[in-house]
């Protein structure tokens, strides 16, 4: 009890806020508050790369296919940011030659994406930089916390 006062006083003052919030609306503030902060820590990783996190999530679904091509609404299907405007994200990583667009011969309206050597060796060079950046973020939660975590957030998905 003492821990969930501190923790909505904590947060009232993040907020600046003199009025108490309801449990539910703390819990989503603070979803909000943390995801801005993550987001920024990855951006901060991404931008010397000059790519956004939705270009990188394009680069890694696209490394995934393990050299197939891949068309545009299955990219966007498995993007994390369903809002994303996929064919943008592609031509932006079209003009640093990180992707490729191959056209069906026998089809030339069917178009496809494959990620370029160019596009592996930047994903290589940014893995382990944010399988630090990640685990970082997340050095405060032992094991048990992080699937605790993981467990109440996939709850809030349903």
């Amino acid at each position: 009890m003492y821990i969930q006062l501190l923790y909505m006083k904590e947060l009232e003052n993040i907020l600046k806020s003199t009025s108490s919030i309801s449990e539910a609306k703390a819990t989503l503030i603070s979803i909000f508050h943390i995801n801005s902060k993550i987001k920024d820590t990855l951006l901060h990783q991404l931008k010397p790369h000059d790519l956004s996190i939705e270009q990188y999530n394009v680069m890694r679904i696209l490394r995934g296919q393990k050299g197939k091509a891949i068309n545009l609404q299955d990219i966007q299907t498995r993007m994390i940011n369903k809002m994303s405007n996929t064919t943008r994200l592609v031509d932006k990583l079209l003009k640093k030659k990180f992707v490729k667009r191959i056209i069906c011969k026998n089809n030339r309206r069917k178009v496809e994406i494959s990620i370029t050597d160019l596009g592996l060796s930047i994903l290589d060079g940014l893995d382990p930089i944010i399988e630090n950046t990640e685990q970082n973020i997340t050095k405060h939660l032992n094991k048990q916390e992080l699937k605790q975590l993981n467990n109440l957030l996939l709850k809030l998905n349903n």
